[in-house]
């Protein structure tokens, strides 16, 4: 099996499971991998994640061209700023899940650090999760947000939109995103409470063990 040809089920088989369970819907979210040969493949636009076909997969040139496949994502300017600030990203996941959505709209969300320390994994995966401001969808500007953080974070929250995250591969990026979205539905759920989260010194010792860009 080639690596595109394993990509390319990939992609399908991680994005029907996000869609089974709920984690996106109808046609919403995006995912896109790079290749060893610097090219990428991007789901298509207006596609179900759940209904994705390997051959029908968009595949880019290193460009960004359109070289095979239905027409990528419209939201390609905000998959490549990571791709070109982070050298090390091999795959992006971009979704539209609730909890991650709901918690970009509140006023305690705190911009520069959206998820609270509540587990240690939410640190380990993700590190701090910038909030942006809402942009309209598609709009080139959310790229140059994510430009402007100079490769600094793995992960931001869209207000009123969704969670993106970058990775080292599909798999990284795939259970990283996961992680953001339980980590806000954890901040829901005890939202009002006498909740204990991390401390700052918890929070370091988690940093400095899993040498957490932080």
């Amino acid at each position: 099996m080639t690596e595109a040809t394993r990509a390319r089920e990939d992609i399908c088989r991680i994005a029907r499971s996000m869609f089974d369970r709920g984690l996106t819907c109808g046609a919403s979210g995006n995912i896109s991998v790079k290749l060893s040969d610097g090219s990428y493949l991007v789901t298509p636009t207006g596609s179900s994640m759940g209904f994705l076909d390997p051959a029908r997969i968009s595949h880019l040139s290193e460009d960004l061209r359109h070289l095979s496949g239905d027409k990528p994502t419209k939201e390609i300017p905000l998959h490549s700023a990571f791709y070109d600030t982070r050298s090390h990203t091999g795959a992006v996941v971009h979704l539209h899940s609730s909890h991650s959505v709901a918690l970009s709209m509140l006023p305690e969300t705190d911009p520069d650090n959206a998820l609270p320390p509540l587990t240690p994994y939410g640190i380990m995966r993700l590190g701090k999760v910038k909030l942006l401001p809402f942009f309209l969808p598609g709009d080139a500007a959310m790229g140059e947000a994510v430009r402007g953080l100079a490769g600094k974070r793995s992960a931001v929250l869209l207000a009123n939109h969704g969670p993106v995250v970058a990775g080292k591969d599909l798999w990284a990026a795939a259970y990283a995103m996961e992680e953001l979205e339980e980590t806000a539905k954890l901040a829901l759920l005890l939202r009002g409470t006498q909740h204990k989260a991390l401390s700052d010194a918890q929070v370091q010792a988690v940093v400095r063990k899993f040498d957490v860009d932080w």
